[in-house]
Formats: structure tokens, C-alpha cells, sequence
């Protein structure tokens, strides 16, 4: 393995379907991109709304998205909400509780959302992982 394929993370992002990235814990230095988009003061998207897109797509459940991702169910809940309230068209579809409990899905847009933002994530971090790179080799 080089130092730039070591040192540079570049998530692969395949358009068949959205799994969610491995989390691993790496010793040194990592550049990535955070790539947020903003509506006035609010986080449209961000990459923390994208691992719960990607767990909720795993889960088929807010709440077991949030406990996947170590996050408080009431937190998912108001990510979810902020997400679709700033879509035009909503990125999750949740199903009332009942006799065998409610469930949310991603909707098509959803979908679309995780794997653009990915996809982007990857072409930034190709297009400039020289640089990243050598970024890098000046931190201890």
C-alpha cells in the first residue's frame, strides 16, 4: 500500500445501491471532504445526515438507525424532520406504529441523495489526493 492510498481516504461509491461506509478507527493523520449544504442557517446536507440516510436504508427503522450510529433516537428524529423540511420532495417515508410497528424507508430521493453525495466525496477526494497527500506528509 503507498502512502497516498493509505493515507488518503476515498470512499468508493458503487450506484447499484447505498451501503453505509465502515467506520474504523485509523492511527495517523486522514484528509477527507465534509461537504455540507446549506439552506440559510441550516444543514441541508451534511455528512452526518447522510450515515443516518444510510443506516435508516440499512435499518428500514429511525430507531435503529440512531442506535447504529450511537445516536439518540429524538436526534434522528429531528435530523429526518430538518432533512425532508428542506428537500423539495421528502428523503425519508415513515409508516405509523402497529400491530407489527411502523418502519421508515428511503424514497427515491433519498437514494439519489446518498449516492450524489458519495459519488462527489469521491471525485473530490481522486481530483486532489496528490495533494492530499502531501498535505499529509506535514503532519506529524
Amino acid at each position: 500500500m503507498t502512502a497516498r492510498s493509505s493515507a488518503v481516504a476515498s470512499p468508493s461509491v458503487d450506484d447499484s445501491h447505498a451501503a453505509p461506509r465502515p467506520r474504523s478507527r485509523r492511527r495517523g493523520p486522514i484528509a477527507r471532504f465534509r461537504l455540507r449544504v446549506t439552506t440559510g442557517d441550516t444543514i441541508a446536507i451534511g455528512p452526518g445526515k447522510i450515515d443516518l440516510l444510510e443506516a435508516i436504508a440499512e435499518t428500514q427503522s429511525i430507531t435503529a438507525a440512531a442506535k447504529s450510529i450511537g445516536m439518540s433516537y429524538r436526534r434522528a428524529w429531528m435530523l429526518v424532520d430538518q432533512i425532508n423540511a428542506t428537500l423539495r420532495q421528502p428523503a425519508v417515508a415513515s409508516a405509523k406504529g402497529g400491530e407489527h410497528g411502523g418502519g421508515s424507508r428511503l424514497t427515491a430521493v433519498g437514494e439519489d441523495l446518498i449516492v450524489r453525495y458519495r459519488r462527489i466525496e469521491a471525485c473530490a477526494a481522486e481530483a486532489c489526493a496528490d495533494d492530499m497527500a502531501a498535505l499529509l506528509e506535514l503532519v506529524k
